[in-house]
């Protein structure tokens, strides 16, 4: 009996080389790289940044930027008994251009920056269909609400008129989706996709992509630098290190006997709940600190620094053309309570839209709650923050600073490092020049960054770098009390290792208060000596790190620990769990959902400090 021939890959790289023509010379961004992909399969590439893996995607395009080109190589496309090399194809040719689209598409990292803010939805997407099918406009309109449908769309006939700013993050994903699946490609390249969306929204996501897949019999290419998405995704897994492949085949074998050393380097930088405390987090490279010569604060056990006092904002909305139709007002924060004892770290967890960032902005009197009462307790006098005299506004903002999630858009890029450091010593006239010069100095070095690069710009350094950078401006005052506003989200994982290693050792060293922002649960319960957790602008739980995610009792905090992805395999993420996204719906809760029998709303005492929100 003859054997049936092997059925040719879908796409197979062979020896491909992508190089860069800049100032200082060619760079070779991809170095000889090959692999495989099979017809319906999912190859994750992995990877930190700057490692290759977008300049990869974007050579399978052939939408490489003009200072780049394939400078050795081969891309096969076998499609439909059509045996065809990308690499040898002009990227503006009618063939290529065909190709693009309608046998691959791709779905890109940041939704709000691919999509156009000028048109609908609807017209995007139908663009993409017209360009390689020929229908008539009333079948295009029905083929995209059924698209629209697939991916999740509620109401798929009001999403073809709305635009990307009316769209949440999660939406503006769904639609990117649908616009790449429109003309059902054979193969999705999926480059980051669910790096900026909440986990319970990147496990709807990653659960939607998986059940398309299914049913439209199309591979994938995941691009991620999540090892736990990984896990939860792909069949297969390539690993990519300045370029180059360093090790690939099944992602059950790569994960239980990892062999090279940048791999096991890649997981053991990777937070995972349950991760030993007193045990740092092993980045695969760290800067050399120096250690603060300021005197650590003391931690008064116990004592509170800050107090929030039944505070709510609402926020009014307007609608209609021009905005001048009201619309009935948002409750961004209703009615929330929370003590911060000096010394701790509390984090403040939930969805994006749940209120935390308002939250955080009543804190730092950025704006006015319309209830309630926030005190910051500057040791024996409490200040009221939006009742301060202008000599006590000086005193709060000087003891209370923020690190922002996006450290190139919160660093000004006309600014070198020294100035950004230097700035808020000149506005609170601390120390002479040649002072504020040394502490600058001292701050670089304090985070792990080199002095003698004071005078370069933002620019010129990496994402962790700023970080540092913001980290660093942070503490030029020398605060007692620092709000961390997702300072690791949008890092890969051995970055954000840095960060949050360096993060612990200031608080101990320096004796800080944290309130750390994330979505991230398993960051999280690596830092977090007490968690709040907020939905829909209320606190639902309330409890010690430990107890939280050892008996988590809210179906939201339920929901949250079920969609967070870890690099095991043996502990899949639980789709059950996620109540296909209603868990953030007060509405979708058990009704009633009630603690030990009681129906009343409000915060109910389950265990001691451990407080749930019941509703009648």
């Amino acid at each position: 009996m003859i054997a049936e021939p092997a059925a040719l890959p879908l796409l197979s790289l062979r020896d491909l080389s992508v190089r860069f023509a800049v100032p200082g010379g060619p760079v070779e961004a991809v170095k000889g790289v090959s692999f495989d992909v099979q017809p319906g399969a999912t190859v994750a590439l992995v990877g930190e940044s700057g490692s290759g893996k977008s300049v990869l995607a974007q050579a399978i395009l052939g939408i490489l930027p003009k200072s780049a080109r394939i400078a050795s190589g081969e891309i096969w496309l076998n499609r439909d008994g059509q045996r065809q090399n990308l690499a040898g194809l002009d990227p503006e040719s009618p063939t290529f251009r065909a190709i693009r689209g309608r046998d691959i598409a791709i779905v890109f990292q940041e939704p709000m920056t691919a999509l156009s803010p000028l048109h609908t939805i609807g017209n995007q997407i139908l663009e993409a269909l017209h360009l390689h099918r020929r229908v008539d406009d009333a079948t295009g309109r029905d083929l995209v609400m059924d698209m629209l449908r697939r991916v999740g769309f509620k109401d798929p006939a009001a999403a073809l008129g709305a635009y990307t700013f009316e769209l949440s993050g999660g939406l503006r994903q769904r639609a990117m989706i649908a616009m790449a699946l429109i003309c059902r490609p054979a193969l999705l390249i999926a480059d980051e996709p669910t790096t900026a969306l909440d986990v319970t929204l990147q496990a709807q996501i990653l659960k939607l992509t998986a059940d398309l897949q299914a049913e439209l019999g199309m591979a994938v290419l995941m691009i991620t630098h999540d090892l736990g998405v990984v896990a939860n995704t792909a069949r297969d897994t390539i690993v990519m290190y300045h370029g180059k492949i360093m090790e690939s085949g099944p992602t059950a074998e790569l994960f239980g006997s990892p062999r090279h050393p940048y791999l096991r380097a890649l997981l053991a930088a990777t937070p995972k709940p349950g991760h030993d405390r007193s045990q740092p987090l092993q980045p695969i490279r760290d800067y050399p600190r120096l250690r603060p010569s300021v005197t650590p604060k003391p931690a008064d056990s116990g004592a509170p620094l800050l107090t929030i006092e039944h505070v709510s904002k609402r926020f009014a909305a307007r609608g209609g053309l021009f905005g001048f139709k009201k619309t009935a007002p948002h409750t961004a924060v209703d009615d929330v309570s929370l003590t911060l004892k000096r010394g701790e770290c509390l984090a403040l967890v939930g969805e994006s839209g749940c209120g935390k960032t308002t939250l955080s902005r009543l804190i730092l009197g950025a704006i006015k709650p319309d209830a309630g009462k926030i005190l910051f307790h500057d040791h024996a006098r409490p200040l009221d923050v939006h009742a301060l005299t202008p000599e006590d506004r000086m005193i709060f903002r000087r003891k209370a600073q923020f690190i922002f999630q996006d450290p190139f858009g919160s660093l000004n890029p006309r600014m070198t490092v020294a100035d950004l450091i230097g700035e808020p010593l000149a506005i609170h006239g601390i120390g002479t020049a040649a002072e504020q010069r040394a502490r600058v100095d001292e701050l670089l070095a304090q985070v792990g960054l080199n002095p003698s690069h004071r005078n370069r710009y933002p620019h010129s350094f990496s994402g962790g770098q700023r970080q540092r950078i913001g980290i660093a401006r942070a503490l030029a005052l020398n605060p007692d009390f620092i709000i961390c506003d997702e300072p690791v989200s949008a890092l890969d994982v051995s970055i954000q290792a840095q960060i949050l290693n360096l993060l612990k050792e200031l608080k101990n060293e320096l004796g800080l208060t944290y309130l750390f922002i994330s979505h991230n649960l398993a960051v999280v319960d690596y830092l977090a000596d007490r968690v709040a957790v907020m939905c829909a602008g209320r606190i639902v739980e309330f409890a010690e790190r430990a107890q939280l995610f050892a008996a988590p009792q809210h179906p939201y905090t339920q929901a949250l620990l079920a969609a967070v992805p870890v690099p095991d395999l043996a502990h899949p993420l639980d789709f059950g769990k996620l109540m296909e996204g209603r868990a953030s719906n007060p509405a979708a809760w058990p009704d009633p959902f009630t603690i030990d029998g009681s129906r009343s709303p409000g915060l109910v005492e389950i265990a001691p400090g451990h407080l749930v929100r019941a509703a009648a």
